[in-house]
């Protein structure tokens, strides 16, 4: 059922609005005095259609253009930073230096492990003569001492292993101190933009992450968008999707890679919009959305992302679909609607090219367009009457 709901979230947010508008209608067609006055409430086919993010039902969320692609470094935090060569917003290239670590630690510790290595060695030298000295003495010695000699000789030879292994962790201790000195100095894994450097050793927005330097790829843009925990259940991965520029009408196509559920954002950015109001009381989680193109997209940039409602299901070609339920069938061989002309209710014809009983729609191919108003048939309705838009803009 789950995956019914998520598979369909488009049609069912469309079948919520156009039910919730229905119903506005009926009660109003059906109420006191409507009526009586000859009032008839009508709305726009785009409204209607769920074509229309203006009549509020579609939810949008905010989101920020970032790269594609990142890479990050995270800080040893057993040893200080002795430089920075970067900045935030600073263009880098692969194998160019980000910042070097303070070695004097490393330095004093090698030192240390060297002498160390040679004092084992020293034991172990020492070890090996005792055993050669205790097996020459046990050659000489009465049967009566060869089994103390067999004793002393077995725990020499185990002292031995011991320092065999001594050595072998010293030496892989020197290795890494050798390897963290010689690569003390870090460099970005790929061309593009210092995003962050996180001196601070914070973790960004309550995610987890502990990088300490991050760079973002130049070329490749994506939308990192925020959904608060109430409406996360109407977004799923592949969804279609519409970018819409917070400037002007610009807008760009693409679909949902990525529901972040495990990593809740808990500062006060990002925030989501739901319903035409913003608000960030609740837990958000990040989701990614790929663009099919991302031209005229900026680093930085604050857009809206909204599912994108009229990319058709399969089965559903493309056109004018409204609700089988807005369209007079008591004669099937002449259909018709109740339209607003200027004011006024009027008939008008439409034909019908398919039909979807699955989505309870039918097509309209001749006779009514997106920007007409029109109501639910009524036996009480005539042509007429006087017409009231429903979303409180007169036609």
């Amino acid at each position: 059922m789950t995956v019914f709901i998520q598979k369909n979230i488009r049609w069912i947010v469309i079948a919520a609005a156009a039910l919730l508008i229905a119903a506005i209608l009926i009660i109003r067609l059906r109420g006191s005095g409507n009526l009586i006055d000859g009032t008839a409430y009508v709305e726009t086919v785009e409204n209607l259609t769920g074509q229309n993010a203006a009549l509020g039902m579609i939810n949008r969320y905010s989101g920020i253009i970032e790269s594609q692609s990142t890479w990050s470094v995270s800080k040893n935090n057993d040893v200080d930073v002795k430089e920075i060569f970067v900045s935030e917003g600073e263009e880098v290239e692969e194998g160019q230096a980000l910042f070097v670590y303070n070695t004097s630690k490393y330095e004093e510790d090698l030192r240390q492990a060297e002498i160390d290595l040679e004092r084992i060695h020293n034991e172990y030298d020492s070890t090996a003569e005792a055993i050669s000295q205790l097996e020459k003495e046990k050659k000489n010695a009465s049967s009566s001492e060869q089994a103390d000699y067999t004793v002393q000789i077995k725990e020499q030879k185990l002292a031995l292993k011991d320092k065999e292994l001594d050595i072998e962790i010293k030496e892989a201790e020197i290795e890494k101190l050798e390897d963290n000195i010689e690569n003390a100095e870090v460099v970005s894994g790929i061309d593009g933009v210092v995003k962050s450097i996180n001196e601070n050793d914070v973790s960004y927005s309550g995610s987890g992450d502990n990088s300490f330097i991050t760079v973002m790829k130049v070329g490749t843009y994506r939308v990192k968008g925020a959904v608060n925990e109430q409406n996360i259940g109407d977004l799923y991965v592949d969804a279609p999707v519409i970018v819409h520029s917070r400037v002007n009408d610009n807008a760009w196509k693409g679909r949902i890679t990525k529901i972040d559920t495990e990593n809740a954002m808990t500062s006060e950015s990002g925030s989501y919009m739901v319903m035409g109001s913003e608000t960030s009381r609740s837990s958000r989680y990040p989701f990614y959305v790929e663009l099919d193109s991302s031209e005229g997209l900026i680093m930085g940039q604050h857009v809206y992302v909204e599912l994108d409602l009229e990319e058709g299901e399969e089965g559903i070609s493309e056109g004018l679909w409204i609700p089988d339920y807005m369209v007079d069938l008591t004669d099937p061989d002449h259909p018709f609607v109740w339209k607003d002309d200027h004011g006024r209710l009027v008939k008008q014809k439409v034909t019908i090219s398919e039909t979807s009983e699955e989505f309870g729609k039918v097509k309209i191919s001749e006779g009514l367009s997106a920007e007409d108003a029109i109501c639910i048939p009524d036996p009480s309705l005539s042509e007429g009457m006087k017409t009231v838009l429903m979303s409180g803009e007169q036609q």
